[in-house]
C-alpha cells in the first residue's frame, strides 16, 4: 500500500466534513433565515431552486478543473490552489449571513473550489498505484468513499444543531476551519505524492484533437454528414442559450452544455474513422471509449436526480411527519452515510464473496445498473409516504428509514463502484477530465429536477396532476421514480455490449 494514501484519505475526510456540513443545512437556513422576504408558498420552491442550482455548479467546475490540470498544472498543484478558494467561500457563508449577495458569492466560490477538485482527488488517489499493486485500488477507492460518509455522518448530525444553537454564523464557520485543516494535510505530504505530470498540451492525440480531426476530415466522394449533426447540434445549444429570459440562465446553459455534448458526440463517432492515420490507432480508439463512457454517464443522470434530492425534497417533507422536539429535518440525513459504513464493509466481505460462490459475478456495471434501479425503488416508497401525508394521516420520521436503507444500497452500488470504474476506463492522458464527466453526470441530473420544478408551475401540468387527487409533490415523486427506472433498463440493455478496460499505468 503506498505511504502516502493516509494523507489523501485523512484530506478528504476533512473536506466532506466541510463540503457536508454546509449542504446539509443549506436548504433549513434558506427556509427559515436568507429568504423570509419571499411569500411562504413560493419558498420552498426557491429553496430548492437555490439547493439544485449549487450541486449544479459543484458538477460543473469538476469539467475546469479537469482541464486545468490535464493541461497545465498537474492534479497536485490544481487540487491545493482551489482548495483555497474553498475555504474563502466558507468565510463568506460565515462573514454575509444576512447579505444575500454576499452568501451567493460564498456558495460560488465552494462550488469553484469543490467542484474544481472532485474530480482530480479520486483520480490523483489512482496515480499513486501502478499495475504491479492494482488490486488494491478498488480497497482504496472503497475507504476512500468510506471516509467521505465518515465526515458526511458527523456534519450531518452536528451542523443542524449547531445552526439552531450557535446560529449561521457558527455553523458555516466550523466547515471552513474543517476545510483549512484539509488543505493544511494534503499539503503536508507534498514530497510523498506520485506527481503525474499534465500531457494534454503537448499531446497531439488528445481527446479534442482526435474528434476534430475526425469532424473536418473529407473523403473524396462523401459528404460530412457527422459535421452536420455537430453543427446542428451547435444551433441548438444556441437557441437554448437564447431562451435564457425564460428558461432561467442555469437551464438554458446546461441544456446548451447536453446539446453540444450529445450532437458532437454523435457526429465524431459516426467520422471517427476518417481519424486513422492523421492519429494513431489507440487515440482513435481512445476516444471511442470515452465516447461510449459518455453514452453510460448520460444513463446514470436519472440516479442523481433522485439521489441529490434527499437534502431537499425529502427535508422538506421531513418537515410534515411527527418527531421528537429536538430532532431536526435534516438530522435525517445522517443515516445516509451511516449506513454507507456499515455497506460498504458488509458488500465487500460478505455479499459480493456470497453472490460470486452462487455464480453471479457483479461487474462494475452490473452493481451500478442495479443501483439505479434501486433509487426508483426507494423513490416508490417516499411517494407512498407522501401520499399517506396528504391524507391527513400523522406519520412518523422513522417511516423514511426504510427509503434511506434502499436509496443508500443504490448509492453504493453505483457511487462508490463508479470512481473506480471511471478511472481505469480513462485513457492515461484523460484521467481528470473523465472524471469530470463523471461528475457532470450529476449536474445534468439536477437539471432534471430544475426542469420537473419549473414544469409544474405552469397550469396545463398542474391542472393534469391536480385530476389524478395527487398533490403535486406525491406526483413528482413517482415521476421520478419511473424516470430511474426506465433508465436502469435501458443502462442493462447498454451495459451487455460494453468491453471493460484495464487503463492503469505501466
Amino acid at each position: 500500500m503506498p505511504a502516502q494514501i493516509p494523507f489523501i484519505i485523512a484530506n478528504e475526510g476533512c473536506e466532506r466534513f466541510s463540503f457536508y456540513g454546509m449542504r446539509n443545512i443549506l436548504t433549513v437556513f434558506l427556509m427559515t433565515s436568507l429568504l423570509l422576504a419571499i411569500p411562504e408558498p413560493l419558498r420552498k420552491g426557491e429553496a430548492k431552486e437555490v439547493f439544485h442550482t449549487f450541486v449544479i455548479g459543484v458538477y460543473f467546475f469538476p469539467l475546469l478543473g479537469g482541464w486545468l490540470a490535464d493541461r497545465f498544472f498537474g492534479k497536485y498543484n490544481t487540487i491545493f490552489w482551489l482548495s483555497l478558494v474553498y475555504c474563502a467561500g466558507h468565510a463568506c457563508l460565515a462573514i454575509f449571513e444576512n447579505n444575500l449577495h454576499g452568501f451567493y458569492t460564498g456558495l460560488f466560490l465552494i462550488a469553484l473550489g469543490s467542484g474544481g477538485i472532485k474530480p482530480l482527488v479520486s483520480s490523483f488517489i489512482g496515480d499513486q498505484f501502478d499495475k504491479t499493486n492494482r488490486s488494491l485500488a478498488q480497497k482504496v477507492f472503497d475507504a476512500f468513499y468510506w471516509i467521505i460518509n465518515f465526515g458526511s455522518f458527523f456534519a450531518s448530525l452536528l451542523m443542524p444543531i449547531f445552526l439552531d444553537r450557535l446560529g449561521a454564523s457558527v455553523a458555516f464557520g466550523i466547515p471552513g476551519a474543517l476545510m483549512f485543516i484539509a488543505t493544511a494535510i494534503f499539503w503536508s505530504g507534498r514530497r510523498r505524492y506520485v506527481h503525474v505530470p499534465p500531457t494534454a498540451a503537448q499531446d497531439p492525440h488528445g481527446f479534442l484533437k482526435v474528434v476534430r480531426t475526425a469532424l473536418m476530415a473529407r473523403r473524396d466522394g462523401e459528404g460530412r454528414p457527422g459535421l452536420t449533426i455537430a453543427l446542428f447540434g451547435g444551433l441548438l445549444a444556441i437557441g437554448s442559450l437564447a431562451m435564457s429570459p425564460k428558461w432561467g440562465f442555469v437551464i438554458a446553459f446546461c441544456f446548451a452544455l447536453v446539446l453540444l455534448m450529445g450532437f458532437g458526440g454523435i457526429g465524431a463517432w459516426i467520422q471517427l474513422p476518417r481519424a486513422r492515420g492523421t492519429h494513431p490507432d489507440e487515440a482513435v480508439e481512445g476516444v471511442r471509449t470515452v465516447l461510449r463512457l459518455l453514452v453510460l454517464f448520460a444513463l446514470v443522470t436519472p440516479f442523481w436526480s433522485l439521489f441529490d434530492q434527499k437534502a431537499s425534497t425529502w427535508v422538506l417533507q421531513a418537515d410534515q411527519m411527527s418527531k421528537p422536539e429536538w430532532f431536526k429535518s435534516s438530522m435525517m440525513q445522517a443515516l445516509n452515510p451511516a449506513l454507507v459504513m456499515i455497506l460498504i464493509p458488509f458488500n465487500n466481505l460478505v455479499l459480493y464473496p456470497l453472490l460470486e460462490r452462487a455464480g453471479l459475478k457483479l461487474n462494475a456495471l452490473r452493481r451500478m445498473g442495479a443501483g439505479i434501479a434501486l433509487s426508483g425503488v426507494a423513490w416508490i416508497v417516499v411517494g407512498g409516504l407522501q401520499l399517506w401525508i396528504d391524507g391527513g394521516q400523522n406519520v412518523s420520521i422513522v417511516w423514511q428509514v426504510l427509503p434511506y436503507a434502499i436509496l443508500t444500497l443504490g448509492e453504493v452500488l453505483v457511487s462508490a463502484t463508479g470512481l473506480e470504474f471511471a478511472y481505469s476506463q480513462a485513457p492515461l492522458a484523460m484521467k481528470g477530465v473523465i472524471t469530470s464527466f463523471w461528475n457532470l453526470s450529476v449536474t445534468i441530473g439536477n437539471l432534471w429536477v430544475l426542469v420537473a420544478n419549473a414544469s409544474v408551475k405552469g397550469e396545463t401540468v398542474t391542472g393534469y396532476i391536480q385530476s389524478t387527487g395527487a398533490s403535486v409533490t406525491a406526483f413528482q415523486m413517482f415521476f421520478f421514480a419511473g424516470f430511474a427506472l426506465l433508465a436502469a433498463l435501458l443502462f442493462a440493455g447498454y451495459a451487455r455490449s460494453y468491453d471493460l478496460q484495464n487503463r492503469y499505468r505501466d
